[in-house]
């Protein structure tokens, strides 16, 4: 249900940027409190990201005010941070919606709004995506502007520094925004640093400056001298020297909460000529005292009771998939010193608190940098160390050439511990792990499990760490089906999978945590249900003994079926000449959208009833 708007008169009048742009700027602050105040009631009703929209809010607004959107490309990196700008947008009536089934995108999406320039989800895209825009605007000629916002957390990543030094050589007019709300680039923020920001994003500055340049360019000894003066300078009361070294004409930082001194700056920003940085300071969670204080528990929230000051503690139960690799990895460590654990900056997420703190000097948050992740990995390993790269199916496939190029080319026993396999639900398209099976079991190599629940998940990791060349174990988001979990740790045989109940006709193989929705299934049709483990290698003995026990194949996984671990069965009945009927299930040719993880595999049929039906129906066809 959506917040009344009639409780927020200025915001009211602010449904789209163009009706932003008739306020007066003496009610932007006001309309500042509303906006924060509805996110606030919005995203507490139906939960959602939180911490990263409240500490954007100004710079949303100041933006939108500034800029002549959407015909000046406003382009978002990520979309945590986009809540505000829907908002703002025409999708005000919607925003209780987002993240749900058939709702609004939980990230901006260019189907979804002509504000919406660039489909994101993973960071670090928005420079180069926004330099592209720029090429393109300045041979149309129509005065096109082009704005890039990144945070501090996603500039981090190769791509954005790739993109800032393309965009410093080809000199292009464009604005990145960095918004620094968790670094300590500076903590010079305040009064002096929003007059020095003024004053260099004004005219006489600017003036002053490229005439300047124009006059020493003819004097290499001078201008290399004064180009000097100039950082050294600039340099004690700003850190943008590293830009300007990129070809950035660097401004900031600004108090990115004074809305004000925001609408100015841009304003003199607007028309500046080549790469502009402005350096904006705001802090996550602004406005909500528990969210300030704890911008990590904040990021993403259920539903909550904004005036409890708390979050809602999750109902205990089953240990999450995450949770397990997390232990495991804490007893692993205490077996093994040379054990070295990694994220690129998913420790929460990847369940490696406990590690972080128990073995800090052997734990690594490389920040989201995915491909150095694998590559350093990769080093460790070559130096006989043991590392482990607890990493989303998502975010891997940003590692792909550097696993087979810096890994598995090498044979080095490098663990990848995968989570967030298959279908993550809320997060939609960009973060589903669709396709990790179909891209790992085609590099020469690796191995590749798929634990069916925790206590398989726990045995196979202590099988990949042990067996001394690349291999990955995939498992899903969220909590698996209540197994009992030893404590000892046992390596399985690679690539033998094992009977769970024997049938006749039909042969099910699964592969990973859907083993349990087909029971039913198996059960009705008296079929006979695998737990096959290991896509690669695969039990291909098994497979070709049921080829000459039953009379046709269904294989279920959730993964892409395309390229799967249904493809590598009919690649072995080929191969053998053993043409069964086989029928593969799994996520289709198509990006799945968000809802929660029920909804959506019940909606694809993969839940217990889905399956069943598919296969009668298949049978009967």
């Amino acid at each position: 249900m959506s917040v009344d708007i009639s409780d927020f008169p200025n915001l009211a009048l602010a449904d789209t940027p163009v009706e932003l742009r008739s306020l007066p700027k003496e009610r932007l602050p006001i309309l500042c409190e509303e906006l924060r105040e509805y996110l606030l009631r919005s995203v507490s009703r139906s939960s959602g990201h939180f911490a990263s929209g409240l500490g954007t809010v100004e710079l949303t607004v100041a933006l939108h005010y500034v800029y002549n959107t959407p015909f000046d490309r406003l382009v978002w990196d990520v979309g945590h941070q986009a809540y505000p700008h829907k908002i703002l947008t025409g999708r005000r009536e919607r925003i209780h919606t987002i993240r749900q089934k058939d709702g609004l995108h939980p990230f901006p999406w260019r189907e979804e709004s002509e504000y919406d320039v660039l489909s994101v989800g993973h960071s670090s895209t928005s420079i180069g995506a926004a330099l592209g825009m720029a090429v393109a605007a300045e041979s149309e000629g129509l005065g096109r502007k082009v704005v890039a916002v990144i945070g501090d957390g996603a500039i981090t990543a190769g791509m954005a520094f790739e993109a800032l030094n393309h965009a410093g050589d080809v000199h292009k007019d464009m604005l990145v925004v960095l918004n620094d709300n968790e670094m300590s680039i500076s903590e010079n923020v305040g009064a002096l640093n929003n007059h020095l920001a003024r004053l260099m994003s004004g005219k006489l500055y600017t003036t002053i400056r490229e005439g300047g340049k124009k006059v020493l360019a003819g004097l290499p000894p001078v201008k290399e001298l004064a180009k000097r003066a100039e950082e050294h300078l600039k340099g004690m009361v700003v850190p943008g020297t590293l830009f300007e070294e990129f070809g950035f004409n660097y401004i900031g930082p600004i108090d990115g909460h004074d809305i004000h001194a925001l609408v100015e700056t841009l304003r003199n920003m607007r028309n500046l000529k080549g790469p502009q940085l402005l350096h904006v300071k705001t802090k996550k969670g602004k406005g909500y005292e528990p969210a300030e204080k704890d911008p990590i528990g904040y990021h993403a929230v259920p539903k909550f009771n904004p005036d409890e000051c708390a979050l809602p503690k999750s109902a205990g139960g089953k240990p999450t998939f995450s949770a397990i690799f997390g232990q495991w990895l804490c007893d692993m460590a205490a077996k093994d010193e040379r054990l070295v654990g990694i994220t690129p900056a998913m420790r929460e997420g990847s369940g490696l608190v406990k590690f972080s703190q128990q073995y800090p000097d052997r734990y690594f948050d490389v920040a989201i940098a995915e491909q150095h992740a694998v590559t350093f990995a990769a080093g460790l390993a070559i130096a006989d160390k043991k590392p482990v790269v607890a990493i989303y199916s998502s975010f891997l496939q940003r590692a792909y050439d550097q696993l087979i190029h810096d890994v598995a080319l090498q044979n080095l026993p490098v663990l990848f511990a995968i989570d967030r396999a298959g279908l993550v639900g809320a997060d939609g398209p960009t973060h589903q792990g669709a396709f990790d099976i179909s891209f790992l079991r085609t590099v020469p190599n690796m191995v590749v499990m798929t634990p069916s629940d925790e206590n398989e998940c726990r045995q196979m990791l202590f099988t990949g760490y042990q067996c001394n060349q690349p291999a990955a174990v995939r498992y899903p988001r969220g909590s698996g089906c209540g197994s009992e979990i030893m404590s000892e740790m046992q390596a399985l045989e690679l690539g033998k999978g094992r009977i769970v109940r024997q049938g006749k006709g039909t042969a099910i193989l699964a592969f990973g945590t859907l083993l349990h929705q087909a029971r039913a299934a198996a059960e009705a049709l008296d079929a006979t249900l695998v737990d096959m483990r290991f896509v690669k290698p695969m039990d291909e003995a098994l497979v070709l003994e049921l080829a000459a026990s039953h009379d046709q194949f269904v294989t279920i996984e959730d993964n892409a079926i395309m390229g799967g671990a249904g493809s590598a069965v009919n690649e072995l009945l080929m191969r053998s000449k053993q043409c069964k009927p086989v029928l593969n299930l799994g996520l289709p040719d198509r990006f799945v959208e968000q809802g929660t993880q029920e909804e959506i595999y019940a909606q694809l049929g993969l839940d217990g009833a889905g399956i069943q039906a598919s296969i009668e129906a298949w049978l009967q066809a």
